[in-house]
């Protein structure tokens, strides 16, 4: 027997609240109207998302560790006075895209203390300094463009010509290199190296350029793995017996070392995988990080360190209980622009 008895309805869909109003903070957005001059700074957009919610409040909080994290002061155990030491990590495909300008405005005005990304995030910003990325579309053709001779990323469009390039600038200096290993027993490390690469390149454009010019060390693990690993690759059968040899031992000591120094830690990375994991990994010698900003598109479902919340790192040690951290679900090229105009480029 059906029951029609409309009190029930009434009941289950107006069901009581209970007051939340004096803890709760309500949600609200940007008030374009109320804008000085109508004209929004970043930060007053970031501000305004604050209490937006879903990932734009996750964004606002990311500005908010940011601004601590750049703005700290205190001693070390000299008592000299120190800031934070700012770990930035991005993955390759950053480089390939606009967003290459973002992160050397951030090296030549010294605002992070080190960077640690993929062998395509060296490569691919020594290439642009050689010949242009284009803009592409996501739905082109692997097969079609392979005949044409062009990569791509996404949706960008990267000639194939441009690796030539690279090849014939990058081949003697392997060899200039490979002379100083020999004969003045030079100790090559993937840092070392990328510092190299950096002063060759003498180009204003480039990200490596601007932190050898401001001694900003470029950390990558994963060194071999690109366009550069060819090169390296094809290079041991041209100087066969002499091989050039690189450290990456030397390079995991000196990063933990600036972790373990560092009176306070932070952590800005910008997608996931070797590059996430490195900088976590240095701040677990000091037992965690004191502040955390993520920004990737991955999810944890699958229990990829990639996709992980912040949370998952402190079970680890590689973040502090007590520290400031966000996820942003968001990608990158969009995001990150926004988060250093609120920030680090604010008062500039």
């Amino acid at each position: 027997m059906t029951n029609n008895n409309p009190d029930l309805a009434n009941e289950a869909v107006l069901k009581p609240s209970v007051d939340i109003s004096a803890d709760a903070v309500p949600v609200s957005g940007i008030d374009y109207d109320q804008a000085e001059n109508k004209n929004i700074r970043a930060a007053d957009l970031i501000a305004g998302m604050r209490n937006m919610g879903y990932q734009a409040s996750s964004l606002s909080k990311a500005c908010d560790i940011i601004d601590e994290m750049r703005t700290w002061k205190g001693e070390d155990k000299e008592g000299n006075v120190v800031g934070t030491t700012i770990f930035l990590g991005y993955t390759s495909n950053l480089i390939s895209s606009g967003l290459r300008s973002v992160l050397k405005y951030l090296v030549k005005h010294k605002l992070v203390s080190a960077l640690v990304t993929t062998a395509g995030g060296v490569e691919e910003d020594l290439i642009k300094c050689l010949g242009e990325t284009y803009m592409g579309d996501f739905t082109l053709r692997g097969e079609t463009l392979r005949e044409q001779g062009l990569n791509r990323i996404g949706n960008l469009l990267v000639p194939n010509d441009n690796y030539c390039k690279f090849e014939e600038w990058v081949v003697p200096l392997l060899d200039q290199m490979l002379k100083e290993q020999e004969e003045e027993q030079t100790h090559w490390t993937p840092s070392r190296v990328i510092d190299r690469l950096g002063k060759e390149i003498d180009n204003e454009d480039s990200v490596l350029y601007w932190c050898h010019k401001n001694n900003i060390p470029v950390f990558c693990p994963a060194l071999t793995d690109g366009s550069l690993g060819d090169m390296l690759f094809f290079h041991t059968y041209k100087a066969s017996p002499q091989q050039l040899r690189i450290d990456i031992v030397a390079d995991i000591r000196r990063i933990n070392a600036m972790a373990m120094e560092a009176t306070r830690a932070g952590m800005i990375i910008l997608g996931g995988g070797v590059v996430k994991h490195h900088i976590a990994n240095a701040c677990l010698m000091r037992n965690g990080a004191d502040y955390a900003v993520y920004v990737n598109t991955g999810q944890e479902f699958d229990g990829s360190d990639a996709g992980a919340r912040p949370d998952e790192a402190i079970s680890w040690g590689k973040i502090k209980a007590e520290a400031k951290h966000v996820k942003v679900y968001a990608d990158a090229t969009i995001v990150f622009p926004l988060m250093v105009g609120a920030t680090f480029a604010k008062d500039q």
